[in-house]
């Protein structure tokens, strides 16, 4: 049967479209176990993050909890001078309790970009104002060992006027087990800002994840910073009356 060119480019054109929608339902799926791997429906953790510098480190120690995608509370516990700062995250709204000011600090989305109590990792990092699956578009676009595991490389492009921080996310999912073992963040220029990456995993709450993780700024030689979670709690039996701003004084 002969086929003229105008019917072989329709073809044509219908397939590419059907494995770009394959493949982005494909990344989406990626992401959704990824978050789930990592978070479940609720969590409560403690955490240790170091700050590493040139010429000197520093630590804190942390207790975040969450619930579904858009309720998080976070409180610092050490050092002294920062403890009993928290911050909440309720939908796409952040706060921060500042308890020496005895202040509850609204915070508008132009601090999301800032960096968090110091370290490298951003407040939108920590309390996750934007949503990875809701404020994106998904592919994946290429396959690569990380850690020696096969990992999809999936590109995260913002959709037009999401609240998002960065113009451009890199994120390389493990194939097995959906880890979610390196991230790499670009500004609306295209470039490199910052380097999540993987350094252990192991075991904690009955599931293998990602226990330290680090946040490598890419133009700024001996920075970084390292987060270990210290334990996990998958069933910590939270509900959303938790996740208000009175309780951020409680803790």
């Amino acid at each position: 049967m002969n086929v003229n060119p105008a019917s072989r480019l329709v073809l044509l054109l219908l397939l590419l479209a059907q494995v770009l929608t394959l493949s982005a339902q494909t990344a989406r799926e990626y992401l959704e176990r990824a978050e789930e791997a990592m978070r479940g429906s609720e969590l409560r953790a403690e955490m240790t993050m170091t700050i590493v510098r040139p010429t000197w480190e520093r630590e804190m120690s942390l207790t975040s909890w969450a619930l579904g995608a858009d309720r998080a509370m976070m409180v610092i516990t050490a050092p002294a001078r920062d403890a009993g700062t928290v911050f909440l995250k309720r939908d796409r709204e952040v706060w921060n309790w500042v308890p020496q000011l005895e202040r509850v600090i609204k915070m508008p989305p132009s601090m999301m970009a800032q960096s968090w109590m110091g370290t490298d990792f951003s407040n939108d990092d920590l309390v996750r104002e934007s949503s990875v699956l809701r404020d994106y578009i998904h592919a994946i676009v290429g396959e690569e060992d990380v850690m020696g595991r096969p990992c999809a490389v999936i590109e995260l492009t913002p959709l037009p006027d999401a609240p998002v921080v960065w113009g451009k996310v890199r994120m390389w999912v493990d194939r097995t087990d959906f880890l979610q073992l390196k991230v790499e963040s670009y500004d609306e220029f295209g470039d490199l800002v910052q380097t999540l990456e993987t350094l252990e995993i192991g075991e904690l709450g009955g599931r293998t994840l990602p226990v330290a993780v680090q946040v490598v700024p890419a133009d700024e030689p001996g920075h970084r910073t390292e987060m270990r979670y210290d334990a996990l709690d998958f069933s910590p039996n939270l509900d959303e009356g938790f996740f208000t701003v009175s309780q951020m004084q409680d803790l």
